[in-house]
């Protein structure tokens, strides 16, 4: 693999003075909002920190994209698509747009908005060497070739540093809907609905996302009193602090003896925890392919030293 990406086609300034301050010496990290800022392991101590750039570059409702620099605010993004009825895939919890890129962590309504991996199109960011370079493309049916815009997404900075990203949008549904089960089962609920936006349960409780149309919403919600008794809640259940990766069938029996208070999404995989996730040792094929690929993108290690994705 070869990270030989093309120079980025662009004549903004804003993003050549963000490639020059990160230059290509020395251990560098980039501080959005710092609301996942111990994610992967603690920053190397000497590290230099620098902001990204800020803003909504172009946003197209019609063909649902938005180019949007990595600095930005993910409110602030989902302000400016909810003047148009959109929204975004991204998790809306304090941070900026590629922090939230670089972590990974999917919107609690991953069941309903998609995976943020597969909203990334187009990724714009600073290497090891300080370049400016680009990969994917604004469009899904442009893109060719090896998709970095995956591979980056959930890296935590450790292979570039996000200047700007074009992220695809999707609707704002006619109707949302939460509910809240005292007790009921979540497997149960998850299986017995056609398509909810989120089923979350934290042990005792199970709460229901539905979104759509009106009709649709109402179909889904009579599913659930063949399930349960469901009473309608304002809001999904505050989210612990830390963000644990589990197979969905490991989320739906989870040993709060480990992660104290949680919340886990059921079919998906994610729990939100009050404690941290220990470290696991990985696989030594998979931890190979990361060493080389650490190798090629940032081989003297000046990227986010002392993070694990």
């Amino acid at each position: 693999m070869s990270t030989n990406a093309p120079r980025l086609a662009t004549d903004d300034p804003v993003l050549f003075a963000f490639a020059e301050e990160v230059g290509s010496d020395g251990a560098i990290a980039v501080a959005g909002g710092r609301t996942r800022w111990s994610q992967g392991g603690a920053l190397a101590e000497g590290t230099r920190v620098v902001e990204a750039p800020r803003g909504v570059v172009e946003y197209k409702p019609a063909e649902m994209t938005v180019c949007v620099r990595a600095g930005t605010p993910v409110a602030e993004l989902e302000a400016a698509l909810g003047e148009a009825g959109q929204r975004s895939a991204l998790p809306n919890r304090g941070g900026t747009v590629g922090g939230a890129i670089a972590v990974g962590e999917n919107h609690v309504d991953r069941l309903g908005r998609g995976a943020i991996r597969d909203s990334v199109l187009q990724v714009r960011y600073v290497s090891a060497e300080g370049r400016l370079v680009a990969s994917g493309g604004p469009v899904v049916k442009n893109v060719s070739g090896f998709n970095l815009p995956r591979l980056l997404t959930g890296s935590l900075g450790t292979f570039g540093l996000f200047a700007e990203l074009i992220l695809r949008t999707n609707p704002r549904p006619e109707v949302s809907r939460w509910l809240r089960g005292q007790g009921v089962d979540p497997a149960a609920t998850f299986d017995g609905l056609l398509r909810a936006a989120a089923v979350l349960w934290d042990g005792e409780s199970t709460w229901v996302h539905l979104e759509g149309h009106g009709v649709d919403v109402d179909e889904q919600s009579r599913a659930l009193d063949r399930i349960g008794q469901f009473e309608p809640v304002e809001e999904p259940p505050p989210l612990p602090p830390e963000s644990w990766s589990m197979s969905p069938a490991q989320a739906a029996r989870v040993d709060r003896e480990k992660t104290g208070d949680f919340v886990a999404s059921i079919g998906v995989g994610r729990v939100w925890a009050q404690k941290p996730q220990p470290l696991a040792a990985p696989d030594p094929v998979v931890r190979g392919l990361c060493e080389r690929a650490k190798a090629i993108f940032d081989p003297t290690g000046r990227l986010n030293p002392g993070r694990q994705p």
